[in-house]
């Protein structure tokens, strides 16, 4: 049997993940007030990390479904590990 590779970005239980460029991540976290580091972090070794291509010192912005919000965004900021 042939190993297939699945596409974790595409599962339905996974929500919905974007890697910011260098320039949104400043204008976001200058908006925001904060530094990359005072965002919550996910590992560079995370699956879905690395179905981004996702390297140390990126953010990620995470859109989930919300039923009473409708969308909760949320970011994350990538560390080795």
């Amino acid at each position: 049997m042939g190993t297939r590779k699945i596409n974790i970005l595409e599962h339905e239980l996974v929500p919905q993940h974007i890697l910011l460029s260098e320039e949104e991540s400043v204008k976001l976290l200058k908006r925001m007030g904060v530094s990359k580091r005072q965002l919550p972090w996910i590992l560079a070794s995370d699956p879905v990390a690395k179905a981004l291509g996702a390297k140390p010192g990126d953010v990620i912005m995470v859109v989930r479904k919300s039923p009473t919000a409708g969308l909760a965004v949320a970011y994350r900021y990538v560390v080795r590990g």
